[in-house]
């Protein structure tokens, strides 16, 4: 018995890892690849490749004279290009005063190259990854559709009532003698669901092959899970999709409402389920936790949470976008994600949210290994999200990063020279320092605090 838990436990283990590799692969690969293609468009000679650190497992070298590796740890990666002494893109004194006497090859290294080719190239990484997570939200926009309006029924989902008539197709024209709003109006959608009475069954009005009809179907929003976080109490007490919390301590729900009330008003002291799938119930307990949630005003608010998401008591129809209306829904996505990044930030800083908030390595591993197994939908999500975050990262002012480097072409493009190569050494360690340092703190929430 403890063999086989061992073995279970490191298959998880194992899955988790790769989950993560080939997330941060992907992302890493996008952003040093931006470094590369605009370099070389740029007349700058990459040297070597690199994906991952350490001993190279494997190398070849292309006709343009570039290595290209893979290396033994694959927490990373760096292009080198001529003249660097380093994948930090330290200056080789060597290389560059022997190009001194050689215009053209000077103009080839990276501290040669004129302040606009560097500029662009060293930028190239952050754009190619807010460029990768909008292709992404784009295509999953593309392939996901959506809401067609009317309101239509897609499927009725799986939950324990018996009896109710609604089906595919019927377009919602009412529910309870509630004329139904358009979906996309957020504000008379939530005073539609708010005016909806609170029962098991509901009647429905609907449109059904043309004609108008009246079927019977369950409350609007029940206390389904359509979603589930990683590293969440849900997560960690094994809910999952699908699942229909039918009782709280012991009495009866049926409404998402009920649940959410439950959650919020119980101080987090622990909850006992009964849950519902598919014909068969299981009693779980867990315990709410303090989550710090965005508000449609750019601040963030502290409530008890379980980590579910719920939804409507049907999949609703969906139909097709338009290519143009998918890119800019993409775009947008980023946009929202890096204002949302920017606000947490702002807001750990000044001690409003907890630094919790802020993962290391080790969460996100977890959450990369979570999701996958959620299905590749969600696991595309989060490569997109987390190209986002890492795009951000980078342009932040900090020597070491991208941004430190912008900075330093900016004081170039003010001064009319670059900064001093000791005072550069000196910032490179400072920059070097603070990463590690934020390295270890995330480490330290993953590990002990959070």
């Amino acid at each position: 018995m403890d063999a086989v838990f061992l073995v279970s436990q490191l298959g998880g283990f194992l899955y988790t890892i790769g989950s993560f590799v080939v997330v941060l692969s992907i992302i890493v690969f996008v952003h040093e690849y931006g470094h590369y293609i605009v370099g070389r468009w740029s007349g700058i000679h990459p040297e070597v490749f690199s994906l991952g650190f350490g001993p190279v497992l494997a190398s070849r070298v292309d006709k343009r004279g570039t290595r290209w590796q893979l290396a033994a740890f694959p927490f990373g990666g760096f292009v080198k290009f001529l003249g660097d002494a380093d994948a930090a893109s330290g200056k080789d004194s060597g290389v560059i005063t022997a190009a001194q006497s050689d215009p053209k090859m000077l103009r080839k290294t990276m501290h040669g190259a004129p302040l606009w080719a560097r500029a662009a190239t060293v930028a190239a990484g952050p754009v190619f990854n807010f460029i990768l997570a909008a292709v992404i939200f784009t295509g999953v926009n593309l392939s996901r559709g959506q809401m067609q309006e009317p309101l239509a029924v897609g499927a009725v989902k799986d939950l324990p009532a018996a009896g109710y008539t609604l089906q595919p197709g019927d377009e919602i024209l009412a529910v309870a003698g509630i004329d139904t709003p358009d979906f996309a109006d957020g504000v008379a959608w939530a005073a539609f669901e708010d005016s909806i009475p609170v029962e098991k069954v509901l009647e429905y009005r609907v449109s059904r092959n043309g004609q108008e009809t009246i079927a019977q179907g369950p409350y609007l929003t029940p206390s389904i899970v359509t979603g589930v976080a990683p590293r969440s109490a849900a997560s960690d007490a094994g809910l999952r999709e699908g699942d229909v919390i039918v009782a709280v301590d012991g009495e009866e729900i049926f409404a998402f409402s009920h649940l959410k009330e439950r959650v919020e008003t119980g101080a987090g002291e622990p909850l006992e389920l009964t849950v519902w799938n598919n014909g068969q119930t299981r009693d779980l307990i867990l315990s709410p936790r303090r989550t710090d949630e965005p508000t449609a005003e750019g601040g963030f608010q502290t409530n008890w949470r379980i980590g579910i998401a719920g939804g409507l008591a049907f999949d609703p129809a969906r139909e097709s976008v338009s290519p143009l209306a998918a890119v800019g829904q993409g775009v947008t996505q980023v946009w929202i994600m890096i204002e949302q990044s920017l606000s947490g930030l702002k807001h750990m800083i000044t001690g409003q949210i907890s630094t919790c908030n802020l993962s290391g390595p080790v969460a996100i591993a977890e959450i990369s290994g979570t999701l996958a197994s959620q299905g590749a939908m969600n696991f595309i999500w989060l490569i997109a999200a987390l190209s986002t975050g890492i795009g951000l990262l980078n342009l932040f002012p900090v020597p070491v990063l991208d941004g430190g480097h912008l900075v330093f072409f900016a004081y170039e493009a003010v001064t009319g020279k670059p900064p001093n190569d000791r005072a550069m050494q000196i910032l490179m360690m400072i920059g070097l320092t603070l990463i590690l340092g934020l390295m270890i703190f995330s480490v330290s929430n993953d590990l002990l605090f959070c």
